[in-house]
């Protein structure tokens, strides 16, 4: 398996573009099987779990082509409307074809899901939902088959927590159900806004994206449509934390306007960071002091600190003067990367849902090893600040939602690369 190699040390300098958002394009990408007509996308991310995405609607007679950046989709019935355990097994979002499935064709078998092991992270959630929309469900060796008798009815839906997979997932399979459907505690995401953004231009009929409450009228069919993922905030919100970490400036192109607007307001905690708004894509970050205080803050839902940037603050603040303490509210099991960064000469500590960390004057660089996608991120962060060299193991859960993360990191004044094996 591939190495990533880091020697820290460097300060931050140059100039990123950031890459489409995994977690808007994984939904946007399934619900290609609401229509029988072309799909273009654009500023799609070339990541594998994009490509087991692909590789899953494939199987579901959806033909594409990716190239660039861009994916045409040419969906058509499939013969079997079969989600794979193989398929489905390495990536949690592969859920997402269920709602899509049952809207069109009134029946779905798909394996229950896999993906990082980052916490419970229940489907029945979106299984509930889908019952007061008409759906039967049978589990059965490790399978989910839902039947509907007729066509799916629109109802309304409270979900017990704002859950992102399951607002989504209803939302998609509401848009060609009879009716009106209300998804009431729904997530606030802005991938969800996005998706909502993408089935309107489909011709969905959609309102309060943004807000906890969300109505969409269903109609009979959806039409094909081109359309422009927005970028993503999770690999923003990394790099300006690299920023923190090992100083320096950094702008930020291709970005979100609402990123930038959110992240503005997050990072005012940080009094050494300074965050301008150069245009409505453009963010630059500048941090020219190596000692900044430490924090104590908890990861919320939209617009709060987002838990997919809660270890790579982790890994900022083991070099933060004074104590820390960071409580995750989102995932239960989402400190796997603290024994790594303990490795590299960190002091942290987990109680129950919080994380404690005593910042040192320095961490070294050692061999790690990746437990989960962002745990990924905060071990290159640590290696970046780190005295010496880092070898990161395991970096195909880096793959899964960062794009040639080290092409854009080298040419940035740090010392990164891959090594091939």
């Amino acid at each position: 398996m591939d190495q990533i190699e880091i020697i820290g040390g460097n300060p931050i300098s140059g100039e990123i573009k950031i890459s489409g958002s995994k977690n808007a394009s994984l939904p946007i990408l399934a619900s290609s099987l609401l229509t029988n007509e072309t799909v273009k996308l654009h500023n799609v991310p070339d990541l594998s779990d994009v490509n087991s995405m692909i590789r899953l609607l494939r199987s579901l007679n959806v033909r594409s082509k990716f190239k660039k950046n861009s994916i045409n989709l040419f969906p058509k019935k499939p013969e079997y409307n079969f989600a794979s355990y193989d398929l489905v097994r390495k990536m949690r979002a592969s859920f997402l074809v269920m709602g899509p499935l049952l809207a069109r064709y009134g029946s779905a078998k798909v394996s229950l899901p896999g993906g990082c092991a980052i916490g419970d992270r229940p489907i029945n959630i979106h299984l509930d939902g889908f019952k007061k929309m008409g759906v039967k469900f049978l589990i059965e060796d490790g399978y989910v088959i839902g039947n509907i008798e007729g066509s799916l009815r629109g109802n309304k839906i409270d979900l017990p927590i704002s859950s992102v997979g399951a607002t989504e997932n209803i939302m998609m399979a509401a848009t060609l159900a009879d009716g009106k459907t209300i998804i009431t505690n729904a997530a606030k995401e802005i991938e969800i806004v996005d998706l909502g953004n993408y089935l309107k231009s489909m011709g969905a009929k959609i309102s309060g994206l943004g807000t906890n409450k969300i109505l969409i009228d269903g109609v009979k069919k959806l039409h094909g449509s081109e359309y422009s993922v927005m970028s993503d905030r999770i690999e923003a919100g990394t790099f300006i934390l690299m920023v923190l970490g090992c100083s320096g400036i950094l702008k930020l192109t291709n970005l979100d306007e609402r990123t930038i607007d959110n992240y503005i307001e997050i990072f005012r905690l940080f009094k050494k960071l300074s965050l301008k708004k150069l245009s409505k894509n453009i963010l630059l970050i500048t941090c020219s002091d190596k000692i900044y205080e430490s924090v104590c803050l908890k990861t919320k839902p939209y617009p709060g600190f987002p838990t997919d940037l809660q270890a790579q603050l982790s890994a900022v603040m083991t070099k933060a003067s004074g104590f820390s303490v960071i409580e995750e509210t989102i995932f239960e099991n989402r400190f796997m990367h603290v024994s790594e960064l303990n490795r590299m000469g960190a002091k942290m500590d987990v109680v129950g849902s919080k994380v404690r960390i005593e910042g040192q004057k320095k961490i070294f660089g050692a061999p790690v090893m990746a437990t989960d996608l962002r745990a990924s991120s905060s071990l290159i962060l640590a290696g970046l600040m780190a005295e010496g060299k880092t070898i990161i193991n395991r970096v195909y859960h880096l793959d899964r939602g960062y794009e040639n993360i080290e092409n854009k990191l080298s040419n940035c004044n740090l010392r990164i690369k891959r090594i091939k094996n």
